[in-house]
């Protein structure tokens, strides 16, 4: 099994923990880790790492052919969804919090997190709509 493949299993028992077992104590326990991110980062550093030079110049000077011959690569595309993975899960424990904190109903929040997980700007950009209606209906 490569890092490209171990990247979202890493991450999966924290997205069940978040989408079906929101209201369980131990899911905002483990949530409340600002480390839980880390399991999916682990397979971004395994395979940059090794190609830190190669990554370090196509980043600090951005070009869409070197990138994208970059991510043509096998460690490339790891890379890349090993990091998506990651930050996705991020962004899902922010949301997560953020409706507990609002009182958003897991009913409305579990479902956006769904979205989260396959296109997380659009999942991102839900929340933030159902958000700002929850702080105007309560101002």
């Amino acid at each position: 099994m490569t890092a490209f493949d171990l990247a979202f299993p890493l991450a999966a028992p924290f997205w069940a923990l978040l989408v079906f077992a929101p209201k369980w104590r131990w899911t905002a326990r483990i949530m409340a880790s600002p480390w839980v991110p880390l399991l999916p980062l682990a397979c971004y550093f395994a395979l940059v790492l090794p190609h830190f030079g190669e990554w370090a110049r196509a980043m600090l000077r951005p070009d869409l052919g070197v990138l994208q011959a970059l991510l043509a690569t096998p460690w490339g595309a790891g890379l890349v969804w090993a990091h998506l993975i990651a930050f996705d899960l991020f962004i899902a424990r922010w949301m997560y919090f953020e409706g507990r904190e609002r009182d958003i109903s897991p009913w409305v929040v579990s479902p956006i997190l769904v979205v989260t997980i396959f296109l997380s700007p659009f999942g991102l950009v839900a929340f933030l709509v159902v958000r700002s209606v929850r702080i105007r209906s309560r101002a």
